[in-house]
């Protein structure tokens, strides 16, 4: 008996230790639990949702038979625009506490927002079962009854062609029904079939936010940018649908052609942007043609790096085709002073000024097109009188050694001591002045650049005249030593 006896109280002692530390982790526990819904009160005051919502998680799983908590936790990620998680929580209230008025009007609401119609009016009814002249439950009823009034007008104004009409009255719905991710959904086929694609985009992309794994809307942003050509974005939006679904039936063979054109595109743009390799240029835009033959805004950019590759390789004929070739799809200022600048170089100068002016009409301050038609202006007048690159047979990129060699070769051709009297020696007396005169103006750097812009320097109604004592024959004897006596005999 005496050796069993200390046994038993230790037993009953072990117990009573338990006891008491279960009571002390039970009151540590509560007290854990006041303190972080005090914690998400003062966060929630102060603006700060994440940390909120973080102190209410922690409430939530020290205490989750407390209704209220669900309430507040709710609350916040309402405000954080989380009306799936809301609905959760909110859907956990009503079960401990299916009286609480407050948040079956909250549920409400956010049904009624997402155009839930039946399940919203459920809600606002018991609340009316429970307080008959509940204001904002009567209130909600009549917005409810109006937008689900209104649904019923939306196919037939789109069977009649009313478009325009069908859109407005969506818009009308979705101010009681913003988070409607299928109203959205059904004014973006609308804008499409008006052809209207960025409004389209925009209500897709709300829908991606309103739901969480919407493949099938990333899949139309993709396709719509696509076709707007903007691929870069295209590509990232099809890169959403993939990180949803890595093996998604539309998603995966689109991202591999828009990979594909939107790789073709910048090595186009690396060469002709920083490599300066033209004919690489002109390979990329050529294959973006091939792989591409139907979308027309992706054939644009394709054409457009065309024009300009061709025109800075010096190959104006086959840009200016390209030119047109874009102008025919959209014309954009760029374009257009892409295409002047081509005819420019062809020295088509009515053409020319033609497209910069196309472009001034569409901006009128556009700096580019000012000066190109300024250039070409100038150009087209310098045409009417003499061209020294012209009379020389030169390129107007032609170095000094270049321009001496045509200065000799011309002069040495014209010089009128080859010629006998008569018309022919008159016409060669102005050929060798006007090749004396290219000789002059493009071996001075300064006279050169005034004819670039534009003017003649020895054209004495431009306000600036020959330098004194100018002698064609002069200069010719300079370089060549030529026993030629020449006197001019004017008539």
């Amino acid at each position: 008996m005496c050796s069993i006896f200390p046994s038993v109280m230790h037993y009953f002692l072990v117990v009573a230790l338990l006891d008491l530390t279960f009571d002390a982790v039970g009151s540590v526990t509560q007290t854990e639990v006041n303190r972080h819904l005090e914690l998400g009160r003062e966060f929630l005051a102060k603006g700060q949702l994440q940390d909120a919502l973080s102190h209410y998680h922690a409430a939530v799983e020290g205490d989750p038979t407390n209704y209220l908590t669900y309430y507040k936790r709710g609350t916040v990620y309402l405000a954080l625009g989380k009306a799936k998680f809301a609905l959760l929580d909110l859907d956990r209230v009503l079960d401990l506490q299916p009286d609480f008025i407050p948040a079956r009007l909250q549920r409400g609401n956010i049904l009624l927002k997402q155009a839930r119609f039946d399940e919203a009016e459920l809600d606002f009814r018991n609340i009316l079962a429970i307080d008959n002249y509940n204001r904002d439950a009567l209130d909600a009823l009549e917005k409810l009854f109006t937008a689900r009034e209104e649904m019923h007008y939306i196919d037939p104004h789109v069977k009649a062609g009313d478009h325009l009409a069908a859109i407005q009255l969506i818009t009308r719905i979705l101010e009681t029904c913003p988070w409607s991710s299928s109203l959205r959904e059904r004014r973006a086929e609308i804008h499409v079939i008006l052809g209207d694609y960025m409004s389209a985009i925009s209500d897709i992309r709300s829908t991606t936010k309103l739901l969480s794994d919407n493949t099938e809307g990333f899949f139309k942003l993709a396709v719509w940018l696509y076709r707007l050509g903007q691929v870069d974005e295209a590509l990232k939006e099809i890169r959403e649908c993939l990180k949803l679904d890595p093996d998604h039936k539309q998603c995966f063979p689109f991202y591999k052609k828009i990979r594909k054109i939107a790789k073709l595109l910048q090595d186009t743009e690396t060469a002709l942007e920083d490599t300066r390799d033209y004919d690489a240029c002109i390979d990329s835009a050529q294959r973006v043609l091939t792989q591409e033959p139907k979308e027309r805004n992706v054939r644009f950019l394709a054409f457009q790096f065309l024009c300009k590759c061709y025109a800075d390789n010096s190959e104006a004929t086959k840009a200016i085709n390209n030119c047109k070739e874009a102008l025919k799809i959209k014309k954009e200022t760029v374009i257009l002073c892409d295409s002047a600048d081509a005819y420019l170089a062809a020295e088509m100068f009515d053409d020319a000024i033609r497209d910069y002016k196309e472009a001034l009409e569409i901006d009128p301050n556009l700096q580019r097109a000012k000066q190109g038609l300024q250039k070409a202006q100038q150009r087209q007048k310098q045409s009417e009188s003499r061209d020294y690159y012209k009379i020389l047979g030169v390129s107007r990129n032609a170095n000094k050694r270049d321009i001496i060699k045509a200065y000799r070769k011309a002069a040495q051709k014209w010089h009128p001591d080859n010629f006998q009297e008569g018309d022919e020696k008159k016409r060669a007396q102005k050929k060798f002045i006007d090749i004396a005169a290219a000789k002059e103006v493009l071996t001075d750097d300064e006279k050169r650049a005034k004819f670039d812009q534009g003017e003649d320097p020895l054209d004495p109604e431009s306000g600036r005249h020959p330098q004194q004592g100018f002698n064609p024959f002069q200069e010719f004897h300079h370089f060549h030593g030529s026993p030629f006596q020449f006197k001019f005999h004017f008539n």
